[in-house]
């Protein structure tokens, strides 16, 4: 019994630091520009079959087929968000040189917004990768469903925050359990979520023909 944990406790590492040396091999054929998006979709599309139960996928072959896939409309979604994400880094830097007083009644819904930016885009790739949506869609449910789900949301922080940790103590651990690591931990909190919203969906069709 103990050693059947153990080999499989020894097989998940595997498999996680195979799917990480794929993130970082695949990112950088792409020049790292355009590689990075892709990637990060196929490392959430690989960890979105594992959590569901097909554990037993080819990975780098399935890597391979989501990257094609996916390439345009992750770097799309993935620049989105960069660009978002660039706005309120001027808005950050401009709140602290800014001289005048009055800035800082700006800082707290500076604050505010931000975390909820970073809050909604550990659902994004989730979302991509596991519903049928354009771009647009992906973004604004990320949003209702990063406030929707809080325990979700927490959990995923709090997951995202333990691995950064961990990794800035041990760095040399990023190389093997660093994005395949986070994708791991943000995607079995939003699967959760995702599950509730298809039990509500499946719930309300029985419910409009009684």
């Amino acid at each position: 019994m103990v050693m059947t944990a153990v080999n499989s406790f020894f097989d998940w590492v595997t498999r996680v630091a195979l799917l990480n040396v794929l993130w970082i091999v695949f990112t950088l054929l792409g020049a790292v520009i355009l590689g990075s998006f892709p990637a990060t979709a196929a490392t959430f599309t690989i960890t979105r079959k594992w959590v569901s139960g097909e554990t037993d996928i080819p990975v780098v072959k399935t890597f391979w087929e989501c990257y094609k896939k996916d390439f345009v409309q992750s770097n799309l979604l993935g620049y989105i968000l960069s660009v978002i994400a660039y706005v309120l880094y001027l808005d950050f830097v401009f709140l602290t040189v800014s001289p005048s007083k009055a800035v800082y009644f700006l800082t707290i819904p500076f604050i505010l917004i931000a975390f909820i930016f970073a809050l909604a885009v550990l659902y994004v790739f989730p979302i991509f990768v596991y519903f049928d949506m354009k771009l647009f869609q992906v973004l604004r449910s990320a949003f209702v469903i990063m406030i929707l789900h809080p325990l979700q949301t927490f959990t995923m922080f709090i997951g995202c925050l333990g691995v950064f940790v961990i990794l800035w103590t041990f760095q040399g651990l990023a190389i093997f359990f660093g994005p395949a690591v986070l994708a791991v931990v943000i995607m079995m909190p939003a699967y959760k979520a995702f599950q509730k919203i298809n039990e509500k969906k499946v719930l309300r069709l029985e419910n409009n023909h009684l």
